[in-house]
């Protein structure tokens, strides 16, 4: 199974720091998202990753190179302006392929078994969403979790965690170069019971903000040794 890394966005949540540095690149605990993401990829036994890019692009492309640091080949789905969530995915779809692949959000800090994630097997679903307990900034959360199905009911609710098993027939509507967001594309699926889900109650924090890289800043400082 391949890996997606979304990391074209622009991160102006976390301006100054992304006025000169992709976000991807934004440092935690002296180290790049991104590179704990790739180093937690090929740990898990990934060898593929694909990274899209949009801003800054020739500064990442320079500190990740091929791959080969980490262990992985790393091919780039270069954007010309940034394409969301969903638009990102499906330009990048003649390097993904067609089978499921693992979705990793940059900008989250995650450790839940990648592994593991590897070895889902969608069946007749579209996409299976690793789900975490709502979180201050989004006390409502995104989708409801029964059993394994992910729905929108009242309760109980949790927020999606940047980290999903996904086929690429979900954004297979979405034009190629077109801009689009992948909330919706996911809720629509849902509503026909084509979303699966898991709970995760590990370590995980939405790295969107300046705030919030702080938390994670000092979560992880209070651990030896930092994974």
């Amino acid at each position: 199974m391949k890996a997606m890394i979304l990391a074209a966005g622009r991160g102006e949540r976390l301006r100054p720091l992304t006025d000169r540095i992709p976000k991807a690149l934004v440092e935690v605990a002296g180290k790049p998202l991104l590179f704990r993401h790739l180093e937690r990829l090929a740990q898990a036994g990934c060898r593929e990753a694909v990274v899209n890019v949009s801003h800054l692009p020739e500064l990442l492309v320079e500190r990740v190179g091929n791959g080969a640091r980490f262990g992985l080949r790393v091919a780039y789905s270069r954007e010309a302006r940034a394409l969301e969530t969903a638009g990102g995915i499906a330009h990048a779809r003649r390097l993904l392929g067609e089978a499921p692949f693992l979705l990793v959000n940059a900008d989250v800090y995650c450790e839940c078994d990648f592994a593991r994630l590897r070895a889902h097997r969608l069946g007749g679903a579209l996409a299976h969403l690793v789900l975490v307990p709502n979180p201050p900034h989004r006390p409502q959360g995104d989708f409801s979790l029964e059993g394994a199905r992910v729905g929108d009911a009242a309760a109980p609710r949790y927020t999606y965690a940047g980290v999903a098993v996904m086929s690429p027939a979900l954004v297979a509507g979405v034009p190629e170069g077109e801009r689009a967001p992948l909330a919706p594309l996911l809720r629509a699926a849902a509503a026909r019971g084509a979303v699966t889900g898991e709970a995760y109650h590990g370590v995980w924090q939405d790295v969107g903000t300046t705030e919030r890289l702080a938390e994670l800043e000092t979560q992880l400082s209070r651990r030896v040794p930092i994974k």
